[in-house]
């Protein structure tokens, strides 16, 4: 409280994860991290703050008209048709499509969905009934209830928890995340009271000891590894915000409670999306940004979930989750339309995005990107279902071994003609992430990709808003028949070759920040002369 004689006292109040003192000593490595064996700090009792005395006129309180008036009148709201956007599942506009063309509908689950009646104090409070929510003494009991699944109940509410895990469970360990997610990202519970809870039930089941061999139960080991996974990234991501020394400003994006880093660049023009590639992140178009920015623009780029430093969660990741997160970053953090340009897999992202909501989008640019060009293909063929097996979990394990051993060959590889341009500082880069708690099971979703959706398909309607930069020397791709496959069955696409591998804008910067530029600038003069006429 403010006084005539002194400054205010302020009080903080901080229940850190990990005792850590300097976040800038904090190791961008995990490996590095494991290595320091920091404890996780037990919780604490709410701080008491000093008592002061207040003399307040509280004023009226608003009517629910009033607040209903706020909430439409604040500028952050979104426009109504963007909001449906957002509604707009890329999995509905396919069942839709699917429909039309008389195919057999989405498997939208892998599970079978049992309906049982709401009970009067369920601890699952959304329309769905699927996620943990109301006081923290019920996301406590549904805590208990979550953890002691092998041991079953009679209680009927328990019984709820364990119906609702066996549905989440979409992956070893989805569960705990997709039931208590929204309730540790709004704080009514914390991390460190949810490790709390489970090593202390894990050693009650041990007489008192925690074993060294890891966790005796698959619900103690997905709630600790998950919170210990999220804290992580939290830190690592507030040390990117307190670098000073880099070319733009790191920022954070929560997106379906996961973290998700970001940066934007430019004041005016228009508005630009970057989109990297499998293994890469936002820093890959380190020498895009900020000069296609000079140039007149506005440029965002996004590292999307799973890769670089942003959040690996145990989830299901598939072309159709990685479109619709970037729908929403142009939805939400944007605000208007785009011109979209995406490499390799970030291309085939952007190529969805444009085909799903084609209101986002001012125009696209593929460099390079994945995807195939199927003749006649008129109706999509598409496959929610994404089984993992022992296959795929051997596979990612083996990937990541030979990712890890050869890194920078097969990188070098991806730039035939300026070998220069793979520095140390991009190899370490990602090696750093390839040690990311949660990255083998990122690796687990190139054994179940499903491009199936052809990229002639998507770009259809798009004629003369699509550029295609291709570098020829790609040693992923058969370039040359690439772009006459393009030639043929996409129809006023523009298409520039260049002497160049698999990532022409980093390979080569300086003429592929000029195309761009130029591109734009034909696409909104185009625009501005239809408006005028």
């Amino acid at each position: 409280m403010p006084s005539f004689d002194r400054s205010p006292e302020i009080v903080l109040w901080q229940t850190p994860f990990y005792d850590i003192k300097n976040l800038k000593d904090f190791p961008a490595s995990y490996d590095e991290f494991e290595k320091l064996q920091l404890a996780v700090t037990s919780p604490l009792l709410p701080s008491r703050l000093p008592s002061a005395e207040m003399e307040l006129d509280w004023g009226l309180l608003p009517t629910l008209d009033n607040l209903k008036k706020f909430v439409n009148e604040s500028p952050s709201k979104l426009n109504e048709s963007w909001a449906l956007l957002k509604e707009m599942s890329s999995e509905t506009i396919l069942q839709k499509q699917l429909s039309k063309s008389g195919k057999v509908s989405l498997n939208n689950s892998n599970f079978k969905h049992t309906k049982r009646k709401r009970l009067d104090k369920s601890v699952f409070v959304t329309q769905k009934q699927n996620v943990v929510g109301g006081g923290t003494n019920s996301v406590f009991n549904a805590l208990a209830a979550y953890l002691r699944y092998l041991e079953g109940t009679a209680r009927d509410d328990w019984q709820e928890v364990h119906e609702k895990l066996r549905t989440a469970e979409i992956r070893d360990g989805a569960s705990f995340f997709a039931l208590f997610g929204p309730a540790l990202c709004l704080g009514i519970i914390s991390r460190r009271r949810v490790y709390y809870e489970s090593i202390k039930y894990e050693k009650e089941r041990n007489a008192g000891f925690l074993s060294p061999f890891g966790y005796s139960t698959a619900t103690v080991s997905a709630s600790a590894d998950t919170v210990c996974s999220m804290e992580w990234y939290w830190l690592l991501l507030l040390k990117s915000q307190l670098s000073d020394g880099g070319a733009y400003p790191i920022r954070i994006w929560r997106w379906n409670g996961y973290l998700i880093q970001y940066t934007v660049v430019g004041n005016r023009g228009p508005a630009v999306l970057l989109v990297h590639g499998f293994g890469a992140f936002l820093e890959h178009f380190r020498d895009n940004i900020s000069s296609i920015s000079n140039d007149g623009n506005r440029v965002w780029a996004v590292t999307v979930l799973g890769f670089g430093k942003s959040e690996k969660p145990n989830v299901v990741y598939t072309e159709l989750m990685w479109a619709e997160l970037v729908r929403d970053f142009i939805i939400e953090v944007v605000g208007e339309p785009v011109h979209l340009m995406g490499n390799s897999i970030g291309g085939y992202f952007v190529a969805l995005v444009a085909y799903f909501w084609p209101a986002l989008a001012q125009s696209v640019v593929l460099i390079n990107s994945a995807g195939d060009i199927i003749p006649a293909y008129t109706s999509p063929q598409f496959t929610k279902v994404r089984a993992t097996s022992g296959a795929t979990w051997l596979g990612a394990r083996l990937l990541l071994f030979y990712l890890r051993l050869a890194l920078g060959s097969i990188v070098k590889n991806c730039y035939p003609t300026k070998t220069e341009r793979v520095d140390d500082w991009l190899i370490n880069e990602m090696l750093r992430a390839s040690y990311d708690p949660g990255v083998l099971v990122v690796l687990e979703s190139i054994f179940s990709f499903n491009l199936s959706l052809a990229l002639n398909y998507l770009l259809e309607g798009f004629e003369g808003k699509v550029l295609i930069i291709q570098g020829m020397k790609d040693p992923i791709t058969d370039s040359k028949s690439k772009v006459a496959m393009l030639k043929e069955h996409c129809p006023g696409v523009v298409i520039t070759e260049l002497d160049a591998g698999h990532c022409p804008h980093d390979e080569k910067p300086e003429e592929v920040n000029s195309i761009i530029s130029q591109w734009i600038l034909t696409i909104e003069s185009r625009v501005l002369s239809q408006a005028c006429s």
